[in-house]
């Protein structure tokens, strides 16, 4: 019996096991493999390591997606993560390159993925209030939240939990710099049945504010004058 006469419930189990490579690899084989790779029972979770995955063709994105997972672990999360007035040309360039990709991504899962249960964002910089407002809204059956070391994510986003996350039961945000213990404080009082996380997050230094910035910048410009 060759691989191709399983039935269809079959295909589906097998290619469960093959990470996203080994799906689109084995699509190009036959038409058949295609179909089972265009399946959208085949992408209910999604998990990828860089914003580099997010822009290759080897998944599909759909009404079946559950649950999603972008966590970048790299040295290159701490350039992102340094307030943009502090960076250097290169540094600059570096996250210039892929500044809105995990952003753009997620508004389309908002737009295109919504019965998602579950997201979890690690190392991503670049992420703002916005997109996790829009994915609160489009994504109503959204139960865990759960965002690490995203330094643009505000208080704002701990309000539209407050409002938009009525089917929240866990969110984390740890080492979220700029959120503060009057925000986490809301979300408590607002949403008591939420498990809140936030580890070192409202201890943490918050990005100065745009005053302190042109102080701190011509501070700057007048030593590199010296």
């Amino acid at each position: 019996m060759h691989i191709t006469q399983l039935n269809w419930e079959c295909l589906l189990h097998l290619f469960s096991f093959l990470d996203k490579n080994s799906r689109k690899n084995l699509a190009k084989t036959c038409h058949k493999f295609l179909e089972v790779f265009q399946d959208p029972l085949l992408w209910s979770s999604l998990n990828f390591h860089s914003p580099v995955e997010l822009k290759k063709d080897n998944f599909l994105l759909g009404p079946t997606l559950k649950h999603l997972s972008i966590c970048w672990y790299s040295e290159r999360v701490k350039v992102c993560n340094i307030e943009d007035w502090m960076k250097s040309s290169f540094q600059k360039d570096f996250c210039k390159r892929h500044k809105n990709t995990v952003s753009d991504f997620l508004l389309d899962v908002s737009n295109r993925c919504p019965n998602l249960l579950s997201l979890t964002l690690s190392g991503c910089g670049h992420v703002t209030d916005n997109c996790i407002l829009q994915l609160l809204k489009n994504c109503p059956n959204l139960k865990s939240l759960k965002l690490e070391n995203c330094v643009q994510i505000t208080d704002h986003t701990l309000e539209a939990v407050t409002l938009h996350g009525a089917s929240l039961l866990t969110l984390h945000v740890d080492f979220c710099r700029n959120v503060t213990q009057a925000g986490l404080e809301r979300v408590r009082e607002k949403c008591p049945s939420v498990m809140l996380r936030a580890e070192r997050s409202a201890s943490m230094i918050p990005d100065s504010k745009p005053e302190r910035k042109l102080m701190l910048e011509k501070a700057s410009r007048k030593l590199v004058q010296l």
